[in-house]
């Protein structure tokens, strides 16, 4: 998978299905119910809500977006409907009745939102967005100066990515014996189980390999494939792309450590999951919205073909 420069354990419980048939009405054609209400302080203009969300739209309640499939909730910053852009009926709207502990499902009139803030209405839904959203920290701007609040707003996302990192190795474990593998591991800390051995050789630093692939989370969302069908059932496709096998260059195409390593490990025409450690994948800066940091991935990979590098070949550095 070749590396680029981007910024993302599926799913905790969603809010009770029967809370979101009690809607309230608020203004514009917003439709409301506070799930819980943990009693704390609520959100004002200028705040910070830190809050896990998911995004649907009304066609088949389609998810969107997840902050739990990223690992950590996201900061939002409450403002008024004095503002440009925002008006009454809004999601801010409903942020201002929530708290700390606080768990709420909305939904946005999008007829209302293309009006007021005279954007064109989104394509990807018919009436509604729905959010459910679940507030795990309430940041209170008061007195703070800008600097003394988002200095308080890192140090929680801090807190937040170094859970992360201190889950990773248990979150590995976990789907190694949830699916019963029983991987070889290298001296790296990468994992592979060959499922098929193929009848080539193994390439070398130099080659060109010919990879099938699907990645995804150890959750099992797939953030990646060049599988053309499974890209649109994951909505993933993306009709700019060709969905061919991947072709790379070892030790000289920049694609992550993990890739570099187990594809030396793998005969041509050999099928193989591979289980990439984040210090061998994107780290802890994540890969995109998709990839979390210090995320261990998971790849089926089926080398293709294998074209041989020059006789005499020097790797280029990694990067």
């Amino acid at each position: 998978m070749k590396k680029s420069i981007l910024f993302l354990s599926a799913a905790a419980t969603l809010l009770a299905t029967a809370a979101c048939q009690n809607f309230k009405k608020g203004p514009g054609g917003l439709e409301y119910n506070i799930a819980k209400d943990a009693g704390a302080e609520k959100a004002e203009a200028g705040d910070f809500l830190v809050a896990h969300i998911e995004v649907y739209t009304d066609r088949k309640d389609s998810l969107l977006s997840s902050t739990y499939d990223f690992g950590i909730p996201q900061p939002i910053n409450v403002v008024g409907d004095s503002i440009p852009g925002t008006y009454p009926g809004d999601h801010n709207t409903v942020l201002r009745m929530l708290g700390e502990g606080d768990s709420a499902v909305f939904r946005i009139n999008l007829d209302t939102m293309a009006a007021k803030t005279g954007q064109p209405k989104p394509e990807i839904a018919d009436k509604y967005f729905t959010f459910k959203v679940k507030v795990q920290k309430h940041i209170k701007k008061g007195q703070l100066t800008d600097s003394a609040l988002f200095a308080q707003i890192n140090t929680y996302m801090e807190e937040q990515v170094n859970s992360l990192k201190n889950a990773e190795e248990s979150k590995l474990a976990k789907y190694v014996a949830d699916k019963k593998l029983e991987p070889k591991k290298t001296a790296s800390g990468l994992q592979y189980v060959v499922k098929e051995e193929g009848k080539g050789n193994k390439p070398v630093v130099g080659d060109t390999v010919v990879v099938n692939y699907v990645g995804s989370l150890v959750s099992g969302k797939i953030f990646d494939t060049n599988n053309v069908e499974l890209a649109k059932k994951e909505s993933l496709f993306n009709p700019m792309r060709q969905y061919e096998p991947l072709r790379f260059r070892i030790g000289h195409d920049p694609v992550i450590q993990g890739w570099t390593e187990g594809m030396q490990l793998i005969n041509k025409g050999g099928k193989a999951t591979l289980l990439v450690p984040s210090n061998l994948g994107y780290g802890e800066r994540g890969g995109g919205r998709d990839i979390p940091p210090y995320a261990p991935l998971v790849f089926e990979v089926e080398l293709v073909d294998i074209i041989p590098g020059p006789a005499a070949d020097t790797a280029a550095p990694q990067q």
